[in-house]
């Protein structure tokens, strides 16, 4: 069962990482803990770590471990670098000789497009170009934040400071030149969904009806260095499914990529105050009927072009059946959207790939607020012993989305962390 969260509005900004004392990988992986902790932020993204040998400073010191994160945090720049430094002092950072050992090396190199100079704090970071211990981690996880002085992506500082740059798809961008378009995509499930195919190299069309949310969710995908453009548009009128395929291709041209993830949320925010009756009218008419009539649409475009890939989103538990009204409720709807994705595999094969993804317990906001009963539940009910979360969900849909899927069709993928249903 899962509802999506609402973000908040906050600062991204961008850390480097690095360890040469000690145990590295621990103490790296501790200080992301911390980081994690801090008010009002939250670690987005992490690098691999890199082990590199070490720049200046004295010789015959350890080689380091570098890294890089994205946060999100609604502290200012001088308040974070506050705590970063706090952080350092407390894995025992000792400042010494320039550019020596040290046990924890917390860098921030980029916040938001801010540029400054002061005697505390240099944005971005100003050797950071040259050097690439930093440049590659971040290339794992902003490649397209552009240097706000230099006019530059990361990925291409990178390329220019190796002299050579991937071109076309590879294994890590396997969906370069493709176009995909995610339903639902301002918040939880929908976004991470959204920012996995991107990284995955794919133009995305982000939709749903906040625009200020979706606008949030573009710019986490641009951090990919792809396009991403937000579509505003409500499921919820008879004719708006249709009308949204019609949308997204005058928006960005022929879809490769499908993702219906759009849904009603009667778990959280004004949904739990809606009758019985009103529940049902709205995920009828948004997850059954808007699922049915835009892949129907959509299949229809793909297969006359010859190729394409549609993914739908059902529930891990409509089959065997859940007690209470929600039960009732998705067992109806998602129980016919995985038939429908079933039907529609069948009648648009071989050119439209159809598949189904089935969370089961997933961490959205309405996971984040439930009793202990239902903590203890989804725990005791998973065998791999914790809750899901929208990147379980989102990487399983790039599988279903790329190449390495290519003989699957018609098929209901349960990512429900070993959950039998019986």
């Amino acid at each position: 069962m899962t509802a999506d969260s609402t973000p908040t509005s906050a600062n991204l900004a961008v850390l480097a990482l690095g360890s040469n004392l000690g145990d590295r990988a621990s103490t790296l992986a501790s200080a992301l803990r911390g980081v994690g902790q801090l008010h009002g932020t939250r670690v987005l993204r992490v690098s691999p770590w890199y082990e590199t040998d070490p720049v200046g400073g004295p010789a015959g010191q350890p080689a380091f471990l570098n890294g890089a994160a994205l946060v999100e945090t609604s502290l200012s720049p001088d308040g974070l670098l506050k705590a970063l430094l706090a952080i350092e002092q407390a894995h025992g950072r000792v400042r010494t000789a320039q550019d020596g050992p040290r046990t924890l090396d917390l860098d921030l190199l980029f916040f938001n497009d801010q540029v400054s100079n002061s005697s505390d704090l240099t944005l971005p970071h100003p050797r950071m170009h040259d050097r690439r211990f930093v440049l590659g981690p971040l290339a794992q996880i902003v490649p397209g934040w552009r240097h706000p002085v230099l006019g530059e992506t990361v990925s291409r500082l990178l390329a220019k400071l190796d002299g050579i740059a991937p071109f076309g798809a590879g294994p890590s961008r396997e969906l370069s030149g493709q176009t995909a378009v995610v339903l639902g995509a301002s918040k939880g499930i929908g976004r991470a969904i959204a920012q996995e195919l991107a990284s995955a190299g794919a133009r995305v069309v982000c939709h749903g009806r906040d625009a200020t949310l979706l606008a949030e969710t573009a710019r986490l995908c641009r951090l990919w260095d792809v396009e991403a453009t937000p579509l505003v548009a409500d499921l919820l009128p008879e004719q708006a499914a249709k009308a949204l395929v019609d949308q997204a291709e005058a928006l960005a041209g022929p879809i490769q990529i499908w993702v219906q993830n759009a849904g009603t949320d009667i778990l959280t925010g004004p949904g739990p105050g809606w009758s019985f009756e009103e529940k049902l009218a709205r995920l009828w008419a948004v997850d059954a009927r808007g699922t049915l009539l835009a892949c129907r649409a959509m299949a229809e475009r793909m297969r006359a072009r010859g190729c394409g890939s549609i993914i739908t989103m059902g529930w891990d538990q409509a089959e065997t059946g859940m007690e209470g009204d929600s039960g009732k409720l998705f067992g109806l709807i998602k129980g016919g959207v995985m038939s429908l994705t079933k039907a529609l595999a069948r009648h648009y094969s071989p050119a439209v790939r159809v598949n189904c993804v089935a969370p089961g317990w997933v961490k959205t906001s309405w996971g984040e607020k439930a009793p202990d009963g239902w903590q203890r539940r989804a725990i005791a009910e998973t065998p791999l012993g914790r809750w899901g979360t929208p990147e379980d969900i989102a990487r399983a849909v790039r599988f279903l989305a790329g190449p390495r899927a290519e003989w699957i069709t018609g098929q209901i993928l349960r990512v429900n962390g070993g959950a039998v249903r019986g």
